[in-house]
This record gives C-alpha cells, structure tokens and sequence, in this order.
C-alpha cells in the first residue's frame, strides 16, 4: 500500500494497526518501508514517541511533500491525519486553533462561511497544518504575505522527551520548526491569523508574456498591485520564445465587484472534481512531443489580455486538485519536482538556468515561476527574496540526475537555494552553502533530540 495514493484527497489511510508498508512521497519516487502510527489522541501521539523504536519516528500528514521528508525507511511513521479537530474560531479577530492534522481544505470549508481565508495556501489544500509549519509552505502571495509560519501566533510541539511544549515566534525552537520538516517534534495544535475576505471568487488578471525578459519585467515593475502572482512558464519553447509565460495575478474579490445573483452566496465554498487518474498509465506518455503540444496549446488559448475575471478559490488556487491522483500521470517511475530560489540581482543565473532546461528540452508542462518577499525566520525556511522557479520532471528521463546536480552546482553559486519539501536527490555537501543557518539547527536539533527519537529519509541523507 501507498500511503500517499491510495486514498481520498483529503483522508490519510486508516492505519491503526498495521505493522509495515511502503510510504513515498508525493513524487512517488524511493518507496521505502515503514511502521505506520496513526494516533488519535495527544496521548497516542506521546505513547508513539516513546515507541518508535531505534530507527525512530518522523510526523506525516497528507503525503504531498514531494520527495522522502515524510518517510523512515525501517522506522516508524506517525500519521497525524487522526489529530484533526478545529477547537476554537474566534470570529471577530480572526484566528483559528486547530489541531495539526487538520487539512487547509477542511479549514476553507468551515472559515469561508465566515469571511476569514488561510493566510497561505500552496498549489494544494490537502495540506495539513502540521505539515504547512513543517514544510513553512509558500504560496502566490509570499510578496505580500511571506510564507505560513509568519502567521503561527503560537503551537504546541510535542518533543522526543514526551513533553507537550508551547511554542511562539521570535524564539530558537520555533525558528527551528518552521520548515524544521518535522525533525523538532510532533506539531499538535496551531493556533494562526487568518486573512478576511468579503467573497469566495478571486478576481483574476491574465497576460500572456513573450519570453523570460518580458515575463520578469513585468512580475517586477506591476507585483506590487496584486496579493497572488504567479507566471506559468513553457520550459520547452526554445530561440526567442525561451521562456514565454502565462502570467495570472488577483485578489479576493470584493462584495461590489459580484453580479446580483452571486452576492446572495458569496461566501460559499464550492469545488469540482474531474475523474481520477488511472493507477496505471501508458510508459511515455508525457514525451517531449505530447508536453510539447500540450505547452503551445496552453500558451495559445491563454488571453493576450484579460482583467477582472471571477474564479472559484480552488479553480484559482488548487486547479490540480479537481483531479485526484494526477500524480500518477508520471507513470510508475514517478516525478521529480524542482524547485529553486536566486536572489534578486541574479537574474542571469536564472536565464542560464531556464536556458539550460529548454535547451535539454526536460518535458515539464507544470512550471511556474514566483517573486519571493522578505526572508522568513525559519533557520530552514526555503523562501529568500527573489526567484523561484519550481517544476516537474519525470524521473525517468535519461541522465536527470545529473543534470540536476549541475543545476544544483549553479544555484548554490549564485547564493540559491533548493526547496527540502520537495526535494529527493540533493547532495549533502550543499546543503550548508544553500541554508547558512544549518548549524544552528542541527546544534538545537541534538539538544532537544540527543537519541535521534525523530528522523526521516530526508535526515539522513542530508545529515540534518
């Protein structure tokens, strides 16, 4: 059994019970074998600390962390998708205390109703909220609004020793959760600021933009004007159309912008689903032919400019989840998701890069490119002012593991850094250059854990 593709977007596996089973990530590549936990109370959550044996234990949620951050191959895996009950919604000054297991999908549909938005949402809702701390997720808005721990007003972190600590900004053992991936403890409860919204449609602006130097110019000159910004990108287009994009930027629509019929239920939350993908798909599917057209065809149908269009929230924020399982479009071998941030001021780094990718024409038809704000104080917080470009590969394609290191070579010159979330391939000796707050974490990390209680594939091969 996956742990990851096996079930309902929203609903872990009931693993109460079972004793090993094949975990992987959301890129199903590197299964390993685990012992699955899946506790259901705080108590539960303490006993499988205490029982996670010699090759330790490490928190899951939803699965969608792309690489190997959420397995422990031998060891034990605490799937805290039990853990989700919403306690208190404070109406008036809009915060929310949840349990970790509650997924930003479940918090839409109980905080809409009420005009109150999470306050970062990745390109997916079924994310938990243990994992969004975890993983200190990112969103379109992180210009604006940074990524999702600079919203935890406070959480309770359950540490190797059994005891259940309270845990707020500003101090080493939160800045050590945040993006820590699980290696500090067991989040149990979160309490967050969420952002008020008047409707659930965005109002949504769309741009098609010529090549890479036009994109970028106009993500910086125009960011400023929009909460969410993100630029899809054809990373097969080569020659002057290097880089050509589909940009699309908006906001929350406000209560005037609706038309009459749709002010009766504004802030109705809906979503749609398309049929799931097939558990077995055809070996080549995604060639650089198909990606090919698909990507010109993409381009194309988007408007050369639009303004003020109305979307649904999912449709705007989470399109992929309208189809369960799509991540077995890959094939068996899986996906490998790249993402990478350079700072503002290395602009030509990014260009090599881009070229470099359209130039071995990887065929990647989910590409997007972001602007990063301010650094968030995580000690392992992905986000750094600047770019971000994140997209798929299937992880069978010919000599990609290396091509991937020289990528990784580039990154790190230019003062860049790799996404651990989605990461599964990462050399060990790069890992300090890229997050310069590495011996801080690990020096915190053996105080707190000094018998490796909490451990992951992830920890291992970097040495975390």
């Amino acid at each position: 059994m996956s742990a990851d593709t096996d079930s309902a977007p929203d609903q872990a596996p009931d693993i109460t019970g079972l004793d090993h089973t094949t975990v992987t990530g959301w890129g199903r590549t590197a299964p390993t074998a685990a012992r699955l936990i899946r506790p259901r109370t705080y108590e539960e959550a303490a006993a499988a600390v205490r029982e996670c044996g010699t090759r330790g234990g490490i928190p899951r949620g939803l699965g969608r962390a792309y690489g190997d951050a959420a397995q422990n191959a031998g060891g034990a895996v605490l799937d805290m998708t039990g853990l989700d009950r919403v306690h208190a919604i404070d109406a008036d000054g809009g915060t929310v205390l949840c349990d970790a297991g509650v997924s930003l999908h479940r918090l839409m549909e109980v905080l809409l109703p009420l005009g109150w938005f999470v306050p970062v949402t990745p390109g997916t809702r079924y994310v938990t909220v243990g994992g969004a701390i975890g993983a200190d997720i990112h969103g379109k808005n992180h210009h604006v609004s940074g990524s999702f721990a600079r919203h935890v007003l406070a959480l309770e972190l359950l540490t190797a020793d059994g005891e259940i600590r309270t845990v707020i900004p500003g101090t080493p053992l939160f800045d050590a959760t945040a993006g820590g991936m699980g290696l500090t403890g067991v989040i149990l409860t979160a309490t967050i600021r969420l952002q008020p919204v008047e409707t659930s449609l965005m109002s949504v602006d769309t741009e098609r933009a010529a090549d890479l130097d036009d994109l970028m110019a106009r993500l910086a000159a125009t960011d400023h004007r929009y909460r969410y910004s993100v630029a899809w990108i054809d990373l097969l287009a080569r020659g002057a159309a290097t880089g050509r994009a589909v940009l699309t930027r908006g906001d929350h629509a406000p209560l005037d912008a609706l038309p009459a019929r749709l002010r009766r239920d504004a802030l109705s939350f809906r979503t749609s689903r398309l049929p799931s993908a097939p558990a077995v798909l055809p070996e080549g599917l995604l060639s650089r032919t198909t990606v090919g057209l698909f990507n010109e065809l993409w381009y194309r149908k988007a408007p050369r400019a639009r303004a003020g269009q109305l979307q649904r929230i999912s449709a705007f924020f989470h399109p992929l989840d309208g189809v369960p399982h799509w991540n077995r479009v890959y094939g068996r071998g899986g996906f490998v998701q790249y993402q990478f941030v350079v700072g503002y001021g290395q602009e030509d780094a990014l260009r090599r890069i881009v070229r470099r990718i359209s130039e071995r024409r990887c065929p990647s038809f989910l590409a997007v490119l972001k602007r990063f704000g301010e650094s968030d104080p995580g000690w392992l917080s992905f986000p750094v002012p600047g770019w971000t470009l994140a997209l798929d590969i299937p992880a069978a394609l010919p000599g990609l593991g290396a091509f991937l290191d020289e990528l990784d070579e580039e990154v790190a010159a230019a003062g860049g850094r790799v996404y651990l979330a989605k990461d599964a391939r990462l050399r060990p000796e790069l890992l300090a250059a890229m997050y310069p707050r590495l011996d801080d974490f690990r020096t915190l990390r053996a105080e707190l854990d000094p018998h490796g209680v909490f451990v992951s594939d992830l920890s291992r091969r970097l040495g975390l």
